[in-house]
């Protein structure tokens, strides 16, 4: 089968000027510039600006429109799957609409990065960690994103490794349910090998989990602070293209 391209564009605060972060927030909709103005902290503001402006700027170039016309539709599996369902307004995963129907996304910020990764047809999810000290609530957050035995993997290694390897986990873990638009609200629904092992999904249990061979989960070098990884679910053979956030922002 022909191999399918994910696109993955890295940005980078501390290399956008505020005026071009003033541009970018100029591209976002009605809606997003809601959700835009509720930060109370700037450099939410600014992470948040980044990556849907990096969104529209490369949808609107794969689709041939401009990105201030780009579209999307939210869609949240958790709430399409209860009877009765919050009235929470438009939210979920977005999804390129309209002209740019077809193309898959996904977005992730933490720190100073950003990573969005876009593939044509099959689902898409990316996520990226900053590394940082959790010792002092390192266990709470075992238990919410780890099963019994990915917790026995973790301790098995030295303790300088444990927390880039947690980190690993996450964003690999997040990564996947994002692609199926699941969120990450039960991590422990995926079971995975222990970083530093070749990567596998040992178990996926979810009624969105994909069929056997329509996974590929990678890591993507971050730099010794973050830890990054994209999912795309699809049965063809993936290559991964890295790109530059300058392309866009030229």
């Amino acid at each position: 089968m022909t191999p399918l391209t994910c696109d993955l564009w890295w940005g980078d605060l501390t290399a956008t000027s505020p005026d071009r972060l003033r541009a970018l927030s100029a591209l976002l909709d009605a809606d997003e510039r809601q959700r835009h103005a509720r930060f109370r902290l700037q450099a939410d503001k600014d992470r948040y600006a980044l990556a849907h402006g990096l969104a529209r700027l490369a949808v609107g170039r794969a689709a041939g429109i401009a990105p201030e016309s780009v579209t999307f539709d939210l869609r949240c599996v958790p709430c399409e799957r209860k009877a009765d369902p919050p009235d929470r307004g438009p939210h979920g995963k977005p999804r390129p609409s309209g002209p740019a129907e077809g193309w898959e996304i996904s977005f992730s910020h933490s720190g100073d990065r950003v990573l969005l990764a876009m593939a044509p047809g099959g689902r898409v999810g990316a996520d990226v960690e900053r590394v940082r000290s959790l010792r002092a609530g390192l266990d709470g957050l075992l238990d919410h994103a780890l099963t019994e035995g990915e917790r026995a993997d973790l301790a098995a290694l030295g303790p300088q490794e444990r927390e880039a390897a947690f980190f690993t986990y996450w964003s690999r873990k997040e990564a996947l349910l994002k692609a199926t638009g699941e969120g990450v609200g039960n991590l422990t629904a995926v079971t995975l090998s222990v970083p530093g092992a070749p990567i596998e999904v040992r178990s996926w249990d979810s009624p969105d989990a994909p069929a056997p061979g329509h996974v590929h989960l990678r890591d993507i070098p971050a730099g010794d602070e973050y830890r990054a990884a994209v999912a795309v679910l699809t049965p063809r053979p993936l290559e991964i293209a890295v790109r530059d956030a300058a392309e866009l922002l030229r």
